[in-house]
């Protein structure tokens, strides 16, 4: 591992949040979670000091009620009890199969999620983890995306009722963080950014970005679609373009965020083709950024990804390391012990090494805009769509 820092995390796990489980043809398996956990346990990343597990129970009616609807909230326990799909609230689809005890499994992942936040509101750690968490397409009245309830959203309106003026979300899946966006899409206490494939290539369709905020809140919905095929060049430079100068502007009391890492390009599901090395320095990034913008205040989540061997478990790993200020060397071996693991819980071979083996670089877009590029016109559209709201010349 690389040098360290001084960083207090804690993070999120409970055996429960495996039995989140949609059937074994669905791409969303639990063993993901599983095995990023157990590779970050092999590492030594859970023994560092100041890193601890979070206790966590199950999130009552009441607290889910701050984000879902009670009528969704009695179908999801219906739905669990009986497997009879609910049509009205999309329990029993291709993506949201209804499974044994639905709601007692969602609750679970989204009370985790708001013990993350409660522990870094309240200052127990500058850092608090769910890589479990991150469902975020799920809406007020129905599943979405393979997301039952949206704990990012809950956790985000906690924090509100909390008494937090000023929340920044940043979402880098591959898919656009539509459900949180829609929470808070007349809220000017949230700023929610998400950077995703083009709604015009991929689910959920949604994402432009014209769309930017509600009425009073113009300019806090930030979305950059990213054209199918983007790499880790593109991606960073996106990246770097958007979100640094947003939140130096917003100064957050938390950053929340969501790191899907379906943007691999072994993601069998979507079309960007960044490597664990640009999904390793986004973590850094959004580090950094927690570092100097909010106070080092970070709640972050995991999200999709569906390479369950070969990315998931290796670029949480990269997260939480980076997160409890023990960052994992890329050119590190995977634990032999944890390679048996993954052969005797999948079958499969799991990657040798913690890289991709890329260098991951780009040039700024300050540097020259290029409208001739479809990614250099999509980065133009959101700075110039959300960037005079905030007071900054999207031109520079």
């Amino acid at each position: 591992m690389g040098g360290r820092t001084s960083c207090s995390l804690r993070v999120a796990w409970d055996e429960g949040f495996t039995s989140y489980d949609f059937g074994p043809q669905h791409p969303m398996a639990p063993i993901r979670v599983e095995l990023a956990m157990a590779l970050t346990r092999e590492l030594g990343i859970l023994d560092t000091p100041g890193v601890e597990l979070l206790d966590v129970e199950p999130a009552s009616d009441e607290l889910l009620s701050l984000v879902h609807s009670p009528a969704y909230i009695e179908a999801v326990k219906q739905a669990g009890r009986t497997l009879e799909p609910n049509d009205e609230h999309m329990l029993g689809t291709a993506d949201n199969p209804v499974f044994p005890d639905m709601h007692d499994a969602a609750a679970l992942i989204s009370g985790a999620s708001v013990a993350a936040a409660e522990s870094v509101w309240t200052g127990r750690s500058a850092h608090a983890a769910n890589v479990a968490g991150g469902l975020h397409h799920a809406m007020r009245d129905n599943a979405w995306g393979f997301c039952v309830y949206n704990d990012p959203a809950l956790a985000i309106a906690w924090l509100l009722e909390q008494g937090a003026k000023r929340i920044a979300y940043v979402d880098v899946d591959v898919h656009h963080g539509d459900g949180v966006q829609n929470a808070f899409y007349d809220d000017p206490r949230v700023l929610t950014i998400s950077l995703h494939e083009s709604p015009t290539t991929l689910f959920p369709g949604t994402g432009m970005s014209g769309e930017t905020g509600g009425p009073g809140a113009e300019g806090y919905a930030v979305n950059v679609p990213l054209p199918a095929g983007t790499g880790d060049e593109g991606w960073h430079r996106a990246f770097q373009a958007v979100v640094p100068p947003l939140l130096h502007e917003f100064q957050p009391e938390i950053l929340v965020s969501q790191q899907g890492c379906d943007t691999h390009a072994l993601d069998p599901l979507a079309n960007l083709t960044l490597s664990v090395d640009g999904q390793r320095r986004a973590y850094q990034e959004l580090h950094q950024l927690a570092q100097k913008t909010a106070g080092g205040r970070w709640l972050l989540f995991g999200g999709g990804g569906y390479g369950l061997v070969q990315v998931v478990p290796r670029a949480w790993t990269h997260l939480l390391g980076e997160a409890a200020g023990v960052p994992v060397d890329p050119d590190a071996e995977t634990p032999q012990s944890w390679r048996d693991f993954v052969r005797k819980r999948t079958g499969e071979l799991a990657p040798l090494y913690m890289t991709d083996g890329r260098e991951v670089s780009f040039t700024p877009f300050e540097e020259g805009y290029d409208p001739g590029k479809p990614l250099d016109r999509s980065i133009h559209a959101t700075r110039t769509a959300v960037f005079p709201s905030h007071g900054i010349d999207p031109t520079l």
